[in-house]
């Protein structure tokens, strides 16, 4: 239905970036605005200060850099963590670790969103409150984060007190732009969702699609932005920066969204409490996203810096990249970006939509019993073993498929086996035959050996796929630097070069340094997945804890280790994981040696949130 409305004009100058919902809305007639809101602007101080992360200490940048910002999305507080939202994490966690290694002055955000209906509702069902409720669920993520091994820089909750000016103070500029009006809405309202539907897009019974429950009729008087003004924006923006959305796939999706036309949504609720009160009109909150993108640019605040909309740009913005669910690709990809543009502020330069996880095939869901809890997972296998599986075995950007026996079979293949094994029995034969002692520096020792080469072009393989966001293939191409190292080893037998003596057994203690070398660069490369191993394995040859943590990706040239280094004493970086069976009786039998076998791919039947 037609939408009644004030005349607006807008410039273009944007930014674009994370966490929404969108409101559609149909059936509603406009009332006069009876008191135009009038925000005097604030003295703006400009202050730009250096980011530093402070939860990993790898390579730091200079202060003056321009920093790589990478943001997860805002996760909603009505419920606990779920795999979805560690997986969004972990690879933004990788991504960052990554830029860190080029030397980039990284922020990585990431936080909670913790207003709206569902989570008052949630913090009643408990008989809490809703502060009580917001403050357990999102020390849950802290938690979670830090037995996941998340080197975030900035923890951002939209209950903080900052966050709310800065709200107030974005609502102004927008308002100012003649793009907030006010007007009577009545439609279709998922609650779980926190937005109106278009009927078309219901089910029977007018069931959501996404929740399968019944939308009910709502009628309220609400603020809207005037999203429609900024069609031809859009258009000519994604048109003229066709990486600003990716994968590609998700790019046509978002202009087959705005091809059909944008309509204005709802910025505000008259019915929910717990929200950011409308400057002037405290009858009404703010709508959650409309308070939750805002996010982003609020945790870009240092302590005691003067809030300020100027003051959080200063410190970083825009965001270089916006890392979501796919489920949310339609808030950051055009209500957010439309916002930036009415607000004058800059666009972020990407927003990637990676894809929904499923477990042995199927839809995931507590009514099922089959759900992922990443606390459980973490738990028994281990930060490493849950990063390399989802990093390596989903493409990113596409759906993914969990199963235990495919997660035991290829984190002991991949971490156990074809590194782990390989370092250990190097350094066992070095101890043996060498004293743990490197014979010669591992670039005389590569001297017209093929290998060499070979390990040169999968770094640089690496890199590329770290760099294009291709997840699942660096950590294939770090992997192949295994097998090639297995694959050496095997063809050239030092163990009975050694028994040789002479000339065989100085060829042998140059093989073995080979390996070595091969193994230091896994351990840099490897690190953005799987920090906590490469942690280990560079210790093992010999490294200080300060070392590691200065590392940076230009160490993965060949070269680094010197004769007369002293490797440490040969021990299992990483443990086989053994799967406890039960037998008929229900009675544990002894754990049984995982065999890897070929797996066909399962039919999805259905997704949960990645």
């Amino acid at each position: 239905m037609a939408v009644a409305r004030m005349n607006m004009n807008c410039s273009i100058q944007s930014s674009l970036s994370c966490i929404l919902k969108p409101s559609y809305f149909f059936n509603f007639k406009t009332t006069q605005f009876k008191n135009r809101l009038y925000f005097p602007q604030n003295h703006l101080i400009s202050s730009k200060r250096s980011l530093l992360c402070t939860c990993s200490g790898n390579f730091q940048a200079s202060e003056k850099a321009e920093p790589f910002v990478i943001t997860t999305p805002l996760y909603y507080v009505n419920a606990p963590p779920h795999m979805g939202s560690a997986y969004s994490t972990i690879a933004a966690d990788a991504i960052a670790r990554f830029q860190r290694l080029l030397g980039k002055r990284v922020i990585l955000i990431t936080g909670t969103d913790e207003h709206g209906e569902k989570i008052a509702t949630a913090a009643s069902a408990r008989g809490s409150s809703p502060r009580e409720h917001c403050d357990v669920i999102s020390q849950a993520y802290k938690m979670l984060w830090k037995d996941l091994d998340i080197a975030y820089d900035k923890f951002i909750r939209t209950t903080d007190p900052k966050h709310e000016a800065i709200v107030e103070e974005f609502y102004s500029r927008v308002l100012a732009k003649d793009d907030i009006y006010r007007a009577d809405y009545e439609g279709l309202y998922c609650v779980n969702c926190e937005e109106y539907k278009d009927e078309k897009e219901l089910l029977e019974n007018n069931c959501c699609p996404t929740h399968l429950k019944p939308c009910v009729p709502r009628k309220e008087d609400n603020y809207f932005f005037a999203l429609s003004k900024y069609q031809k924006s859009l258009e000519e923006i994604l048109e003229q920066n066709p990486d600003f959305v990716q994968p590609s796939y998700r790019l046509n999706e978002v202009q087959g969204w705005i091809k059909n036309g944008l309509r204005d949504f709802s910025i505000s609720r008259a019915a929910v409490e717990w929200g950011i009160p409308v400057p002037n009109d405290n009858k009404q909150t703010i709508y959650v996203w409309f308070d939750a993108l805002l996010g982003y640019i609020t945790a870009l605040l240092e302590d005691k810096e003067q809030i300020s909309l100027q003051s959080a740009v200063s410190s970083g913005w825009p965001a270089s990249l916006h890392l979501i669910g796919k489920d949310i690709l339609r808030f950051h990809a055009v209500y957010w970006p439309a916002m930036l543009m009415s607000a004058g502020l800059s666009l972020p330069k990407m927003v990637f939509g990676h894809g929904f996880l499923t477990k042995d095939g199927m839809k995931m869901g507590k009514s099922l019993g089959n759900t992922i809890e990443p606390n459980e997972l973490v738990n028994k296998f281990g930060a490493d073993a849950v990063r390399y599986f989802f990093l390596r075995e989903v493409e990113f950007g596409s759906d993914g498929d969990y199963s235990e026996e495919r997660f035991v079979n290829i984190v002991n293949a991949h971490l156990a086996n074809t590194i782990g094994n390989l370092l250990n029995r190097t350094l066992g034969l070095l101890k043996k035959n060498c004293q743990s002692t490197l014979v010669v520096d591992s670039s005389i020792a590569a001297e017209g050996k093929d290998f060499k080469d070979t390990v040169e072009e999968l770094v640089e393989k690496a890199r590329i796929n770290y760099e294009n966001l291709s997840l699942s293939s660096a950590c294939e191409a770090v992997l192949e630097i295994g097998n090639a190292g297995n694959l050496y080893m095997d063809k050239h037998q030092p163990w009975s070069l050694f028994k040789q003596g002479g000339a065989a057994s100085e060829a042998a203690a140059k093989d073995l340094v080979v390996i070595l070398e091969a193994m230091r660069i896994i351990a840099i490369a490897l690190s953005p997945v799987a920090p906590s191993l490469c942690r280990q394995i560079y210790a093992q040859l010999g490294y200080s804890e300060d070392q590691f943590d200065n590392i940076n990706w230009s160490k993965t040239k060949w070269g680094g280790l010197k004769g007369g280094q002293v490797m440490a004493q040969p021990k299992p970086v990483f443990a086989r994981i053994e799967q406890i069976k039960e037998n008929e009786n229900g009675a544990e039998t002894a754990p049984q040696k995982v065999v890897k076998k070929k797996e066909k791919k399962q039919k999805v039947q259905g997704v949960i949130e990645a």
